[in-house]
């Protein structure tokens, strides 16, 4: 079987920044296999692919899954060009009161998932020579906060690893990016209170939260022919929260 389309995979693309990401793909024509980790957010998925792709459930704290998951849609063939590292999920605590749980399941879900989805698609994309890895990072990641320990310690580990990665495969046409968004109008804000919301925004030089599409579109753009010389960076888009 000839495969002429491309092919994404995007995890967390049942709601929020990933829904939007796997959306502005289907409108490149690209395809989109999407994740969700229940029957619900797959449900969500194939409603808005129609036949443009599919979802599946994906456990990203089993990581021995993971890639016996990503093997069934090569058995399937379809290939994976661009991989959209999106789904994560945080758990905020000050370290006194951070049991080893919440510290583990972070580092699983937000650090540890990417080396083996990334390593699951990789050797198919050296194949081709070609091939397109994203990371949704955060702000978090290069400021850090307080009370998130664990979610800034997984996002810093990602720079390390997409930096090592951009050099691994730089010359075989494989591009290692991220985009790292600032505050977001998504379910990851929905638990802060008015003080917090006025505090987070007095420090947004733009005045105001960023939109799912923004980010979304930053992705498209790195998954272009217009992105093919660009490797190893992280897109800021927080409205100049970070600079």
């Amino acid at each position: 079987m000839k495969i002429t389309t491309k092919t994404a995979l995007v995890t967390g693309a049942n709601k929020g920044i990933g829904k939007a990401i796997a959306i502005k793909l289907l409108e490149q024509g690209i395809r989109v296999i999407g994740t969700s980790t229940n029957k619900y957010g797959v449900q969500t998925i194939n409603k808005y692919l129609k036949k443009n792709g599919f979802g599946f459930i994906l456990d990203l704290k089993d990581t021995n899954s993971i890639t016996e998951k990503i093997k069934e849609i090569y058995k399937h063939k379809y290939s994976i060009d661009i991989l959209v590292n999106n789904a994560g999920v945080k758990l905020d605590k000050l370290l006194v009161h951070m049991n080893n749980t919440e510290w583990e399941d972070i580092i699983k879900i937000n650090l540890t998932s990417i080396f083996y989805t990334s390593k699951a698609v990789i050797r198919s994309m050296i194949k081709k020579k070609e091939g397109r890895i994203i990371t949704i990072n955060s702000i978090i990641g290069y400021t850090g906060n307080k009370g998130q320990i664990n979610y800034s310690t997984a996002k810093s580990g990602l720079i390390g690893f997409h930096k090592s990665l951009a050099l691994e495969v730089a010359s075989k046409g494989i591009t290692v990016n991220m985009v790292a968004p600032g505050l977001i109008q998504t379910d990851f804000i929905k638990n802060l209170n008015i003080f917090q919301y006025k505090k987070y925004l007095s420090n947004i030089p733009m005045k105001r939260l960023g939109k799912a599409e923004e980010i979304a579109d930053a992705v498209i753009f790195l998954s272009s022919k217009k992105a093919s010389y660009i490797t190893g960076q992280t897109l800021h888009i927080n409205g100049g929260m970070y600079m």
